[in-house]
């Protein structure tokens, strides 16, 4: 999805050069690239490169993955990333469920705890919670350990945790939980919850039917009870985020989950539509009945009072030609390469819902695929991503939207 990217030979740019051989290295798997590959896809100096990899290489980044012949000479030393080296946590803040997971470098879950929760319970009770199982999950992992004493620096000098905190001169903050062993380095802790939210404040907005979440500083009050960055995103912008990473990724799609509620993730040209406001996305709360039933939102006919009632009657097949309403006018209005479903609901009956997607797209002349995420936790491995993804470079971090401005320029 990405082109080789270019870098930059200047010492206060390292951690953009780190970063784009990170991001490399994350791409080349298990297999690994070499130094001379490095060089050719990034611009930089083979000098740069050696020193950059030397420095990944000391902090356990990286790793001799074996040699490559060559048309001369030695055979080439391949190098890989070491997806161990460090760990992010993805929350999954539901309205009736918590999901908290921990993601090695490269995305691959190695830890997960769920319990029933109430975000109706208020904020204070639901943060409890969060913390708890952050903290449980993070003991389990490392064998026991718990407190921050032990803490130190992987991959930088670490931050505030707020979204334009890149953290220290090397780039972003981390730390590691747990004193006893050899500790679990966490890069942070990506919350994902309904929106409405402002992601660039870390805060939510009017969450449908839990009114008094409003303007409540999630980010900031998370951050400090378990001295980690933390990002909170939108559960539908935190798992398109994820699948937008994944390889062969559309460039341009739309996520639309049915859980709880109703919302969608928007992908356009590799990065996502979240508005100057941060409320892009919200497919539930567009009226397509005028005179139909009220939403919690506060208005009337909006696609997901008109769709989870079509669920709560057994009618999975008519929620599914509703949902293909709201696909459609998205098909229409963003003309976007795929629509992916996903969602608790969803994963009930996926081909039900796939299936009446597509009834509905194919009935008005419109071709664009429909398929379905299978997993149940894209929205939680979506959040682990929001911490991840500003690790392999300021261009995948403008490419999907992240936090911390521009990037660099190519040179």
């Amino acid at each position: 999805m990405r082109k080789d990217l270019g870098g930059v030979n200047v010492p206060a740019l390292r951690s953009h050069n780190t970063a784009l051989v990170l991001d490399l290295l994350r791409g080349a798997g298990e297999g690994g690239i070499s130094r001379l590959e490095l060089a050719e896809r990034t611009g930089l100096t083979p000098q740069a490169v050696s020193k950059i990899t030397a420095r990944l290489r000391a902090d356990g980044l990286a790793a001799e993955a074996g040699h490559r012949a060559s048309t001369g000479g030695k055979p080439r030393t391949v190098l890989r990333l070491v997806p161990s080296a460090a760990h992010a946590v993805g929350v999954h803040l539901d309205r009736d469920e918590l999901t908290v997971l921990l993601t090695d470098l490269a995305g691959t879950t190695v830890a997960l705890r769920r319990r029933p929760t109430d975000l109706g319970a208020g904020a204070g009770p639901v943060l409890d919670a969060v913390t708890e199982e952050v903290r449980a999950l993070l003991g389990e992992y490392d064998g026991g350990g718990g407190g921050g004493a032990g803490a130190r620096t992987v991959l930088g000098s670490g931050g505030s945790g707020g979204p334009d905190d890149p953290g220290g001169p090397d780039g972003p903050g981390t730390a590691v939980l747990g004193v006893g062993g050899s500790g679990t380095a966490v890069l942070g802790v990506g919350v994902a919850m309904p929106g409405p939210l402002d992601h660039r404040a870390g805060v939510p907005g009017r969450v449908t039917g839990f009114p008094e979440w409003a303007g409540h500083p999630v980010r900031d009050e998370l951050a400090r009870r378990l001295g980690l960055p933390v990002v909170l995103d939108k559960d539908t912008n935190a798992a398109a985020l994820g699948l937008a990473l994944r390889p062969g990724a559309p460039g341009s799609f739309a996520y639309v989950h049915l859980g709880t509620g109703l919302g969608a993730g928007l992908v356009l040209g590799g990065a996502p539509l979240r508005g100057d406001r941060t409320g892009a996305g919200e497919l539930g709360h567009q009226t397509v009945q005028l005179d139909g039933p009220p939403c919690g939102c506060g208005g009337r006919g909006c696609l997901e009072a008109l769709c989870l009632a079509a669920v709560a009657r057994g009618e999975r097949a008519g929620a599914a030609r509703i949902l293909g309403v709201g696909a459609a006018n998205l098909v229409r209005l963003l003309d976007i390469d795929q629509v992916l479903l996903g969602g608790r609901e969803v994963l009930t009956a996926p081909e039900v819902f796939a299936d009446g997607v597509r009834e509905v797209l194919t009935g008005l002349g419109l071709t664009t695929p429909v398929g379905v995420v299978a997993e149940r936790d894209a929205v939680a491995e979506g959040a682990a991503w929001l911490t991840l993804a500003p690790v392999f470079g300021a261009e995948t971090g403008r490419l999907h939207g992240l936090y911390g401005g521009e990037p660099t320029e190519r040179r």
